[in-house]
């Protein structure tokens, strides 16, 4: 073997550098390049068997091992460990090549030490493809992307091939993969293929690893990437985290490149002679290949992605909170002088004291959250039509009793005075060409009845009844002239009969005037 060879040689290079060339022992380890205990170990050994420069012709390199480093010819015979069954248990949560190898001399005590036990796994799985050497712990991540090769679905009315997005999610410890097809790669259908990615796999990963593409990212960096703002909720909702692979570095998704590929090959190359109507139709044909792929025994490992997923990730995998994920749009807003905000063409209030500020509104199809500084501060049933939707508490303590002013209320109010009192707002109300017109008239006169009193206040109403003058002035101007201390029959005196006199002529004259005339 090369390596051996390799082995051999420097070992032949020191003994001839130590009995040839007579170096000493710290020259000759500079000179190969290895530790001076070795050279020493290797020295001493040599003495031992009685070996010197030139070493024998027949002595090849198996041989000279053999002698100089007797114990190494038993290793052959001893158990191997199994690297298949080293690979899937270090997928799982905690495990190291240190803990298995003690579970391996527990059951081989004459077994491989430590450093050949990790040698023969390490050359074990070199001979697996590039995209399987990372290990990957059960629940950890789950890889998601798109394939560039689209599937179709034709039009029933048009005949039009329509081309259809794939996505692909494959689950990083057992590759246990699922794939949808769906109209466009934009945010809903994001979303949504990961709500039913996370349903089909009976639990969501910690980590969530994305193509940095637009519904996923607002802001490519290798970095920093911004995470839109509604992706990242729903990772949160499931209880996982977004880390997209950085720009152009496909291998830090290997996973799910790989899903791609085979999805493409085991997928849409059995389906391509079909004609799919819509993408229900597709999405069922899909759904039936994907569950035999699962099935298929993987080529390297010998067991199916189904299989490693009930032993590694389903047992990992953060379970699905109690209720499926909402899908809400974020927008930001000022609120305006009136304490409302638009959104979508309808307005909403909040609390007043935000009065010009940016707030953050999450809009849903069935309700909207209005969020300050991150807290959320009111939500809202949503709307479609144009009458705003303003909550009491939201308003000043002014802006709220104006709001509570109705006819009803402001009679009801007033009748606590008095009957007269009650008629007297109710003929405010009614002379009004609008009944908000005559609200401050009627404030006024119940705020008379704080001033005087309510037994004074009704005999005010009573006295503005009397002369059919239904106003607050005339209610202001009994109170202060006291005149509603005046019983009626003083209100008016008499009108005195007219004097006699010799220039007044008085209505007998008149009549007697126009007889005359006629």
């Amino acid at each position: 073997m090369p390596a051996l060879r390799l082995t051999m040689r420097r070992i032949r290079e020191v003994l001839r550098l130590k009995y040839k060339v007579g170096l000493t022992h710290r020259a000759v380890a500079k000179a190969c390049s290895v530790g001076l205990g070795t050279v020493t170990l290797y020295s001493q050994r040599a003495e031992e068997l009685g070996l010197t420069w030139p070493l024998p012709a027949e002595l090849d390199d198996a041989t000279l091992e053999a002698k100089l480093f007797p114990s190494a010819a038993p290793l052959r015979n001893r158990a191997s460990p199994d690297s298949f069954g080293i690979h899937r248990e270090l997928s799982r949560i905690g495990v190291t090549l240190r803990l298995l190898w003690q579970e391996y001399q527990a059951v081989y005590p004459d077994g491989y030490r430590y450093s050949q036990f990790c040698e023969i796994y390490r050359r074990w799985s070199k001979k697996l493809k590039p995209s399987m050497r990372q290990v990957h712990r059960a629940g950890e991540k789950t890889f998601t992307d798109f394939s560039g090769k689209r599937p179709h679905i034709i039009d029933r009315r048009t005949g039009e091939c329509i081309f259809v997005e794939l996505f692909v999610g494959v689950l990083g410890a057992s590759s246990m993969t699922y794939a949808e097809a769906t109209e466009n790669q934009k945010l809903p259908c994001w979303v949504g293929a990961h709500t039913r990615m996370v349903e089909f796999f009976e639990g969501s990963t910690d980590i969530w690893v994305p193509d940095q593409l637009k519904s996923g990212v607002t802001h490519n960096c290798r970095y920093e990437p911004g995470i839109n703002r509604t992706y990242e909720e729903l990772a949160a909702h499931y209880g996982s985290v977004v880390i997209p692979a950085r720009p152009r570095k496909p291998k830090d998704k290997a996973k799910a490149e790989s899903g791609v590929l085979v999805a493409q090959r085991w997928i849409l190359a059995r389906l391509r002679d079909i004609e799919f109507f819509s993408i229900v139709e597709l999405n069922r044909a899909i759904l039936e290949q994907l569950d035999d792929f699962n099935d298929r025994p993987m080529q390297k490992l010998g067991v199916s992605r189904r299989q490693l997923w009930e032993q590694l990730d389903r047992p990992a995998l953060n379970p699905l909170p109690l209720e499926r994920y909402e899908i809400g749009d974020w927008s930001k807003c000022r609120v305006n002088i009136d304490y409302h905000i638009e959104v979508h063409r309808h307005v909403y209030s909040v609390p007043y004291q935000l009065l010009h500020e940016r707030v953050d509104a999450r809009s849903t199809a069935s309700i909207i959250e209005i969020h300050y500084k991150g807290r959320r501060v009111t939500s809202h049933l949503r709307r479609y039509d144009h009458r705003p939707s303003t909550k009491p508490e939201h308003m000043p303590s002014s802006h709220r009793a104006h709001s509570e002013w109705t006819p009803s209320r402001l009679i009801s109010w007033a009748e606590k005075s008095g009957p007269a009192t009650g008629r007297l707002v109710a003929e405010v109300l009614r002379s009004r060409p609008h009944p908000e017109q005559g609200y401050r008239a009627c404030l006024g006169v119940m705020r008379l009845g704080k001033r005087y009193g309510a037994e004074r206040l009704e005999a005010a109403s009573l006295r503005a009844e009397h002369l059919q003058s239904y106003s607050y002035r005339t209610v202001k101007n009994i109170l202060s002239s006291a005149q509603d201390r005046l019983p009626f029959e003083q209100e008016s005196p008499p009108i005195p009969a007219t004097p006699v006199h010799d220039n007044i002529r008085g209505a007998e004259y008149y009549a007697a005037h126009e007889e005359d005339s006629c």
